[in-house]
């Protein structure tokens, strides 16, 4: 039988606190398995010392590979990269910070074997994150669930293993600020799920803070909803028929104030046109990206490849297509 190839996907932002942790665990896990594991590190602009202790590690371990981007291009982009370089049968995407467990890796990939391509991480509890992340998260699927155009699971997150057929297909997708998890239900194939108890990290502070979450809730629902654009063709009417009516109700109670009806109806009016343009202004700025045509992320470095292992390398959804 022909040994299978296992590649996990690792975006890596500041976290010198608890990388070597990370490391030490994941390779006392490959240590365990049957199937032979390549661990690719995707350093997203780190300012700490995360890349040498990964470069330190990378060269004791021959299955250990880094990928250094030139800056900050975001969680998202660190995980298309990370799909990009990954030569294994199946693909597992997984955070640095041990929230993500590697112990539920062998039953992901028992159903990969299965003939699932892709098999999701599904939270049951979520240890080490306040009321207000959970609750927002929760709002967050919830909504998602009701607007968009996919059926995205709820309450799961990047951590999963893909099959190479289904990783080849997310490749071929033409955003510039892709929602994986997103993307990753929209091209369909046998999906299952795997249920979790995702853990407090093990060292270190949250790098996805409310605006980051904000960001990537904003890129999940203009990227496969378009309902907010029908709201705001619906709000474009209450104004004037809230209006009429106040205007009917003003003259019919004999207390007909026109300085009054007219500073209620513009102010009404300004806030539902101030968010009409912003709703708007978000679908625009998807669209500037894309006509921009500007590489995807830049990678500065790699090391632990055969092969692009030297110069400053940029990608785009063109050059992933054609690789």
């Amino acid at each position: 039988m022909v040994m299978k190839l296992i590649s996990i996907v690792l975006p890596v932002f500041n976290e010198e606190a608890g990388i070597q942790v990370t490391i030490d665990t994941l390779l006392n896990y490959i240590e365990q398995q049957e199937e032979d594991y390549e661990l690719i590190f995707v350093d997203d602009g780190s300012s700490d010392k995360s890349v040498p202790i990964i470069r330190r590690m990378l060269a004791q371990h021959s299955n250990i590979k880094l990928v250094e981007f030139s800056r900050n291009f975001g969680h998202q982009l660190a995980i298309t990269a990370g799909l990009h370089y990954a030569k294994g049968d199946a693909v597992v995407v997984m955070d640095a910070d041990l929230q993500d467990p590697p112990e539920v890796i062998p039953q992901m990939i028992k159903k990969w074997h299965q003939g699932y391509q892709i098999v999701y991480g599904k939270r049951k509890q979520r240890d080490g994150e306040t009321f207000f992340k959970k609750f927002t998260a929760k709002m967050f699927y919830r909504t998602f669930e009701k607007i968009a155009t996919i059926k995205m699971p709820l309450d799961t997150g990047d951590f999963r293993p893909m099959d190479r057929v289904a990783v080849n297909q997310l490749l071929k997708l033409h955003e510039k600020d892709p929602f994986v998890r997103g993307q990753v239900t929209w091209i369909g194939f046998k999906q299952t799920s795997v249920m979790y108890h995702r853990q407090e990290r093990i060292a270190g502070e949250t790098k996805y803070p409310l605006s980051k979450m904000i960001k990537l809730a904003l890129d999940g629902i203009t990227s496969f909803s378009m309902k907010p654009l029908q709201v705001v063709n619906i709000f474009s009417v209450v104004p004037l028929v809230s209006g009429v009516f106040y205007l009917g109700y003003m003259i019919a109670s004999s207390s007909f104030n026109f300085a009054a009806v007219g500073i209620t109806i513009l102010l009404f009016t300004l806030g539902l046109l101030m968010l009409s343009i912003g709703i708007m202004g978000s679908y625009l700025g998807r669209v500037l990206d894309q006509v921009n045509d500007r590489p995807s992320y830049i990678v500065s470095k790699t090391e632990g490849f055969e092969e692009r292992n030297k110069g400053i390398h940029s990608f785009d959804v063109r050059q992933i297509n054609n690789n």
